[in-house]
């Protein structure tokens, strides 16, 4: 599954970095101390064009960075010489003997398989080994803007697509069974932008990656009129959940 859906990412690589905000560096703060100190090592996976690996080398750990997509692990390269990139899948990929020390997943955990994620993530692991998955959720400061946005979307393509509970991954972790110590902290902050930028972060989601080419260009411009609507900003309330979890010892 990540696989293919890298394919729809690598479309977007170049805007990737540039449209989607970052990670709260108190992330760092959170591995480390749940951690017990800095890691041996770190192996991020579905790291993308490397938004969360610029947050992750605050932790100072030597980092491998798992990207399957040609396009995004370039891109990657290019921005981090210092951290060592494997182009393949995480189903693919084969950890070093006796596992790393941390492993970490930023917004992609939810397009690795469902069947074996967990089961993955414990076995790359080195016992007592730190597993952290994080991810945002894009909400909206304003409840008048957030059902302006809704019924833009609704208008240009009216197919629903439902969303996964905030923090869904902390249930999909304990429900695996394999870690132990699950704790799940939040991070909360206002994020500000203007009708040019919001356009560019929606076309880097993947419901939009998804939609043909004229679709695309109906519901960027039914986005574009709304959030033009109420003052050419929309201020998004950005949520981040770190998930934090350890592989029994």
């Amino acid at each position: 599954m990540m696989a293919i859906m890298s394919q729809l990412f690598g479309e977007v690589a170049g805007e990737y970095d540039e449209a989607r905000p970052g990670y709260p560096p108190e992330i760092v703060d959170a591995v480390r101390a749940y951690h017990g100190g800095v890691p041996a090592a770190l192996v991020e996976v579905g790291a993308g064009t490397g938004l969360a690996t610029r947050t992750l080398l605050g932790l100072g750990a030597p980092m491998t960075c798992v990207e399957p997509d040609r396009r995004m692990a370039a891109a990657l390269a290019d921005r981090f010489p210092q951290v060592e990139v494997a182009t393949v899948a995480f189903e693919e990929w084969t950890p070093p003997a006796g596992g790393v020390p941390a492993l970490a997943c930023a917004m992609a955990w939810h397009w690795l398989d469902p069947a074996t994620r967990n089961r993955r993530a414990h076995d790359a692991l080195a016992p007592g080994g730190t597993l952290a998955v994080f991810g945002h959720r894009y909400a909206y400061a304003d409840p008048a803007h957030a059902a302006a946005v809704a019924a833009a979307f609704a208008a240009a393509d009216p197919p629903a697509r439902g969303e996964r509970p905030e923090g869904w991954f902390h249930a999909d972790v304990v429900d695996s069974g394999l870690f132990v110590d699950v704790r799940s902290l939040p991070f909360r902050r206002l994020l500000p932008l203007d009708t040019a930028a919001y356009l560019r972060l929606v076309s880097t989601f993947s419901p939009q990656l998804r939609r043909p080419p004229e679709l695309r260009e109906r519901v960027l411009a039914a986005l574009g009129a709304a959030v033009d609507g109420f003052g050419g900003t929309v201020v998004l309330d950005l949520r981040t959940t770190l998930v934090l979890a350890r592989r029994p010892a």
